[in-house]
């Protein structure tokens, strides 16, 4: 129980922080913007799609910059070909990171998937992206999937993952 509750107020702190206004953030070196700004790979928020939140944003709906059309579109069942990953404890993502995602430690490279919550009966399509992890070490999930699988941000959910056939 102890270990749940450091893990919980552990993600309170790292949400707390992506929130924090620029000006009580630490000054960052202005060399290291531009090298990340500047870059041609795609970061993993830009290969998982969504548009990146405002910088103002506060709420979740501001966060959560998926459109009606995406989440009605990511709102999906089984499909024929799909391969079961197997199951993972998930938590809240960065908040920050636009898109419909999964990171888990189940995936090697990434690929397209779809995770479900069975008390919920929810099943919504998504970018699997892998998570340098053990394979119980457990998984996040962006703000859009959280929502669309109807569980509390602060909630763990066990899910389903899955694989989509080629």
């Amino acid at each position: 129980m102890r270990h749940v509750f450091l893990v919980i107020l552990s993600s309170f702190v790292l949400v707390g922080c992506a929130v924090l206004p620029e000006s009580w953030r630490p000054a960052a070196d202005k060399s290291d913007q531009a090298t990340s700004e500047d870059s041609e790979l795609p970061s993993e928020a830009q290969a998982s799609g969504g548009v990146a939140p405002p910088a103002d944003a506060r709420t979740v709906e501001a966060f959560d910059t998926t459109t009606k059309q995406e989440r009605a579109a990511a709102v999906v069942g089984p499909s024929g070909g799909e391969k079961r990953l197997g199951s993972t404890i998930a938590a809240l993502g960065d908040v920050a990171e636009p898109g419909l995602w999964i990171k888990t430690p189940l995936v090697d490279a990434p690929a397209k998937g779809r995770v479900s919550h069975a008390p919920t009966g929810s099943s919504v399509a998504v970018d699997l992206i892998p998570l340098e992890a053990d394979a119980g070490a457990g998984s996040q999930l962006s703000l859009a999937v959280m929502r669309l699988l109807q569980v509390g941000l602060t909630d763990l959910p066990e899910v389903e993952v899955y694989l989509s056939g080629s």
